[in-house]
């Protein structure tokens, strides 16, 4: 699809450091950079970046790969979409055949849904600006509102018509399929194959991810009709999951990293009024409370978040319970309370930015502080509903990560309660140990649900799961990857037979017959197999960049971890490079993994030795020790090598 210079000339351009800082704070570390990993939740960076290597890798996760995998596994795209996404991120020229009729009919669901979201967005801002409806609706309603033609350009907004189906026919017309119009939510589908406009007749916000694609919508209705929602939004689909967008955080990112703050309001206008007023570090959460998905998107970016609150405590007391998963994150959080009758939105479009930094840094407090001070004047002087705020705010105390926070506000609440601050952490250690005891029964739970080893195993072949293995055979990759091409020794006096690392490792595997269990592990040695007698193979890069993420991403770990050998020091104390012993290191390797064969073979007839026994079959249980006394001397000889410093012998 696209011609391998063209993807050479792509991954030359996408330096992994320049690609990933799009979506993660990155920070120096040594000669590699630090963040927090953007695929699963964590506090404390574990998420590497290698400019020298040309990967990332997170050794919390496990994920790895190149430049282009991170885009695959960040926007959920395939292989050649997120070529061409980076293609045109450094603009290179992408010349792609055209796609034939069944090419096009296996499309995934996901790209077809992004165009018509794509298309949408561009059919209802024209709509705003070119047609009379939307003129003198939908564009009147927006400068009514305060917002500039740049800023309603900027976040794309638009009108949809008050007309059954106006929308449906018009992407129907331009060739986009009634099941991706129906999969989106655009389109709803009644009896009898009847079609309408889920959006008709209101002003379109559309929702954009962190890469700038437009995944959801929410529309407001204009008309004032009672049967009629205010706000409709996109339901779930494949590339919409609300629990982990935020509105505003393709806008935000940059200005977050910038400020090293968050704004957190809770509507799209409060957004939009806000970045026109200068403010553009600020997110939506779209009238939905806090989740975990949302709030580990906004800790890619910074660890200080301030909540801005209207003054309505119905609408506070709400959202607390969002707010302590933040506090869960080990994000600082702050809450501000703008004055009575304001909103995000009001308040921006009477304030420039620094006035309104300003009010932020003189009003807004710690959100335990707030808390306390909250459900204080709830609970008066009733002694069971002050009881209860005590355990209210202890819970929300325990949940913080960091020991020298959770110090510090025991001793602020401890002042605030009047209660001793030994009561308080009397409290904390019990909710704790009743979490732990929980996560005890749990990973028992667990683990008692592990299935069992198959014992029906009579032959001397490996009867093993599809990870018995694995480390060995990871090693045995990683020595191929690194040094297969270097020269292991010579094969005569003369040096005229150079005998490669490679060549040495697939000729004791092919004398004994030996393959890789795990299928991924199994598929890179077939490959390298096929591909190492190849004049300027690239053995590193040809991995590393394979078109199947799952190889790059084992690439990624392999070339990220040292040597279980490096550890070995000669008697000076001086470690000992790999690539200086590779006579040792090599073969070590190959004997290590032959080495677990014959434990678990010897294992596996250990059990058919009893199943014999138990069935007082003799001539089994002969046969079977004939074998083990066979297998008992090769680990002998196996455990004499390993127990030395292997060196070949010339």
């Amino acid at each position: 699809m696209i011609d391998q210079a063209t993807i050479d000339r792509i991954t030359e351009a996408a330096q992994i450091q320049d690609v990933v800082s799009d979506y993660v704070t990155l920070k120096k570390r040594g000669v590699n950079l630090l963040g927090l990993c953007p695929f699963h939740n964590e506090k404390t960076p574990s998420f590497t970046v290698s400019p020298a290597k040309g990967i990332f890798k997170c050794f919390g996760c496990g994920k790895g790969g190149n430049s282009v995998h991170f885009i695959m596994e960040h926007e959920q795209i395939s292989y050649y979409e997120a070529l061409k996404y980076l293609a045109k991120k450094y603009n290179i020229e992408v010349q792609e055949r055209e796609l034939s009729p069944e090419e096009m009919a296996v499309r995934n669901d996901r790209e077809s849904m992004l165009l018509v979201n794509e298309f949408a967005q561009k059919h209802f801002t024209h709509l705003l600006h070119n047609h009379i409806d939307g003129k003198s609706i939908g564009l009147s309603y927006f400068h009514e509102r305060g917002f500039r033609d740049d800023i309603i350009d900027k976040f794309q907004l638009g009108y949809s018509l008050d007309q059954r189906d106006a929308f449906t026919q018009a992407a129907i017309k331009a060739g986009y399929n009634k099941e991706y119009l129906l999969k989106t939510g655009l389109t709803l589908e009644g009896d009898n194959n009847y079609l309408t406009d889920r959006f008709r007749s209101r002003v379109m916000f559309p929702v954009l991810s962190l890469s700038g694609k437009v995944v959801a919508f929410g529309g407001r209705i204009l008309k004032k009709e009672d049967k009629m929602a205010k706000y409709v939004n996109s339901p779930e689909s494949e590339i919409y999951h609300k629990s982990n967008e935020l509105y505003g955080i393709y806008f935000a990112k940059q200005a977050i990293v910038k400020q090293d703050r968050c704004f957190l309001v809770e509507g799209y206008t409060d957004v939009i009024s806000m970045h026109q007023s200068g403010i553009e570090n600020v997110v939506a959460s779209s009238g939905t409370s806090l989740t975990p998905g949302q709030i580990r998107l906004i800790h890619r970016f910074t660890e200080n978040v301030t909540v801005i609150y209207d003054g309505d405590p119905a609408g506070i007391k709400a959202s607390i319970r969002g707010i302590d998963l933040l506090l869960e994150e080990g994000l600082n959080i702050k809450v501000l309370l703008l004055p009575d009758g304001d909103d995000p939105d009001s308040f921006a479009r009477k304030h420039n930015a620094s006035d309104f930094i300003e009010y932020v840094q003189q009003n807004s407090s710690d959100f335990i502080r707030f808390k306390t001070n909250l459900l204080l004047a709830d609970a008066d002087n009733d002694p069971v509903k002050r009881a209860g705020l005590v355990l209210d705010i202890v819970r929300s105390i325990s949940i913080i990560p960091n020991s020298a926070v959770r110090g510090e506000y025991v001793k602020e609440c401890s002042t605030l309660l009047n209660v001793e601050e030994q009561m308080l952490y009397y409290e904390i250690n019990k909710l704790k140990n009743n979490e732990q005891e929980k996560n005890d029964v749990r990973r028992q739970t667990e683990a008692t649900n592990l299935p069992s080893i198959d014992e029906a195993d009579n032959s001397n072949k490996r009867a093993i799961s599809g990870t018995k293995f694995e480390d060995q055979e990871r090693s045995i990759l990683q020595v191929l990857i690194k040094y297969g091409d270097a020269v292991l020794y010579y094969a005569d006096e003369e040096k005229q037979q150079p005998v490669t690392v490679g060549a040495y490792i697939l000729e004791e595997l092919e004398k004994d017959q030996l393959t890789f269990d795990n299928s991924l592990h199994s598929l890179m040695l077939e490959e390298y197999k096929n591909h190492y007698k190849q004049e300027n193979f690239a053995v590193e890069h040809f991995f590393l960049y394979h078109s199947q993420s799952e190889i790059s991403n084992i690439t990624a770990d392999l070339i990220s971890e040292k040597y279980t050998l490096s550890r070995i020091h000669s008697k000076i104390k001086k470690i000992e490079a790999d690539s200086d012993r590779l006579l040792e290191l090599v073969p070590r390797v190959v004997f290590e993994f032959k080495n677990s064969l014959i434990l678990e073979m010897i294992k596996q007839k250990l059990i058919n030795l009893k199943t014999a026994n138990d069935n007082k079959n003799n001539a089994l249980v002969d046969e079977i020790m004939q074998e083990m006394s066979q297998l008992e001397v090769t680990k002998k000889q196996l455990s004499k090598k390993l127990g030395e410093r292997i060196i070949i012998k010339l």
